[in-house]
């Protein structure tokens, strides 16, 4: 060791983590192994892949729940460890839980679109849970950008067989994605940055979403610093920081499509986004509907996703985050999971 090494201040963390029998400096393992719930693998595309979660109440609920999670994070954020899971919240509950992880895109897949995830590969799935479970009818829970899809699934096709949809920060609004649209306006390249790479790189779609709230990681550290002598709480950064830097290549197709469509032309909420020649119309969704947003969500802003309540067609909508709502969720001490729990309706009678 130099005589520089040796004089050097130790690092803090490390010393930290290490008093907590946390030696490794590689994050994954210091955050564990994530999405560990069992289950099993019954369908799959490409690089899709339908998950069906082992049972972990004596009954299930007869409707089964699918999980649409998001295009450019790892699905495992759903399903972290266990007693740090919606995954296992739902099966607990007595749901039958099905989820879809979409995979790494390769060059290969540089030309997929909407088309494929809404018209052909999220309605396999359903064929597939469907089958599977025995079941005439579905509940849908789509996280962040398969929010997003699962609407435009519904919103594409008026006769599907779902029962409930409950989406969880999903954008609606394009005009509401305020340092995405002054990034990627009209003297943005898409074009340019597809030939080169064909889908979008992991990295920078986590360099993107870095990029609205600049200080957010810095600022966490410190945070983290504060309470370095709470080792679930340092268990628990280390499994959010492992998947916040674990982001997924966004499809070149798709990604043409968001950036003209979605975030410069606004065309869903307009009424005139037409996909696979189909118009989609947010007034289809006539199904019990439930929206999970935030107040301060950097990702996801509120005026990006309240909208979707207002535009849907059904009679039975509500919007968790508005608030009057986040004022009689504190009221009554109701968290996210309990107001899922209650959107999903049924009965369980498979033993």
């Amino acid at each position: 060791m130099s005589a520089a090494q040796s004089q050097a201040l130790p690092n803090p963390m490390q010393r930290a983590l290490s008093r907590l029998g946390i030696a490794a400096e590689n994050f994954a393992d210091m955050a564990g192994p994530l999405g560990v719930t069992p289950k099993e693998t019954i369908h799959a595309s490409g690089t899709l892949k339908l998950h069906h979660y082992e049972p972990l109440a004596d009954s299930v609920y007869r409707v089964p729940v699918l999980v649409v999670t998001s295009l450019v994070n790892q699905p495992y954020i759903l399903d972290l460890v266990p007693g740090q899971s919606m995954v296992e919240y739902l099966l607990l509950q007595g749901f039958d839980v099905y989820l879809i992880e979409w995979g790494r895109p390769r060059r290969e897949h540089k030309d997929l679109t909407l088309e494929d995830h809404v018209l052909r590969l999220l309605p396999e799935c359903v064929d597939a849970v469907l089958h599977d479970s025995g079941e005439k009818e579905l509940s849908i829970i789509g996280y962040c950008v398969g929010g997003l899809l699962s609407v435009l699934y519904a919103a594409l096709t008026p006769k599907a067989p779902l029962k409930n949809l409950v989406c969880m920060a999903a954008p609606i609004n394009g005009d509401g994605l305020v340092s995405l649209k002054a990034w990627m306006g009209e003297g943005f390249d898409e074009e340019a940055l597809i030939e080169h790479y064909g889908n979008v790189p992991a990295d920078w779609v986590q360099n993107t979403l870095r990029a609205l709230r600049p200080f957010g990681k810095l600022a966490g550290a410190a945070n983290l610093l504060n309470q370095i002598d709470k080792e679930e709480t340092v268990r628990s950064n280390l499994r959010m920081g492992k998947w916040e830097s674990d982001n997924i290549p966004f499809p070149g197709g798709v990604f043409r499509q968001m950036v003209n469509d979605f975030l410069r032309g606004n065309k869903l909420v307009k009424g005139t986004w037409q996909i696979g020649g189909q118009r989609a119309k947010l007034a289809n969704i006539k199904q019990p509907l439930l929206h999970l947003l935030a107040q301060d969500d950097h990702i996801t802003p509120y005026d990006s996703a309240s909208d979707l309540v207002k535009l849907a067609g059904g009679n039975v909508v509500r919007a968790l985050g508005e608030a009057e709502a986040v004022a009689a969720r504190i009221q009554k001490q109701r968290s996210a999971s309990s107001a899922t729990i209650e959107a999903l309706d049924g009965k369980p009678v498979r033993p």
